[in-house]
């Protein structure tokens, strides 16, 4: 403020105008010269994470691997009851076609007649796939139960005289209990 003030006064000479010019542009470089150093300085002493900041991000990512491992988990019990389900309706529609080779009748169904018209229908008991471990006929109706691999639930398809329901046993991500699939 003073700088400005004499660089307006008259009596002041030329000189001692540009001197003082000088001192008031010289003087924010080496304030700007203080606070680059200043931020040198901060950055050289800063020499990582504290020990409490480090646990604190440990204990939060063990916090969201306690929430994700178990949902990880269920999916793949759910995998497998779909595609115990899935086999239960091929094993369905196959039972359909069964009954239209044999005059409407159920009679003599069984899980190896299954595999006999549908290849892709398993009847025996894998570790990887579900596979088909029951069914039967009557006249007017049928049963056929899919296992799931991993799970052991059991996916039932009734057929009685036309009406269809459908149940499951056991405790994986696909069978919602008595309420059914």
């Amino acid at each position: 403020m003073h700088g400005e003030e004499n660089l307006s006064n008259p009596t002041i000479g030329v000189d001692a105008r540009m001197a003082i010019a000088a001192t008031a542009a010289a003087q924010p470089i080496r304030v700007d010269f203080t606070m680059t150093t200043n931020l040198r300085q901060r950055l050289r002493d800063e020499r990582g994470f504290t020990l409490i900041e480090l646990l604190v991000v440990i204990l939060i990512i063990g916090i969201l691997a306690a929430i994700a491992i178990p949902s990880f988990l269920n999916q793949k019990g759910k995998a497998n009851d779909a595609s115990a389900k899935e086999l239960a309706r091929t094993a369905q529609t196959t039972a359909e076609s069964y009954a239209t080779e044999n005059n409407g009748s159920y009679v003599g169904l069984e899980p190896s007649k299954l595999n006999t018209l549908e290849k892709s229908i398993p009847i025996v008991s894998s570790a990887n796939t579900a596979w088909i471990g029951a069914a039967s006929g009557t006249a007017t109706g049928y049963v056929v139960t899919a296992t799931a691999s991993s799970t052991g639930d059991t996916f039932t398809i009734t057929n009685a005289a036309g009406v269809v329901s459908r149940t499951c046993s056991g405790t994986g991500g696909g069978c919602k209990g008595s309420a059914g699939w």
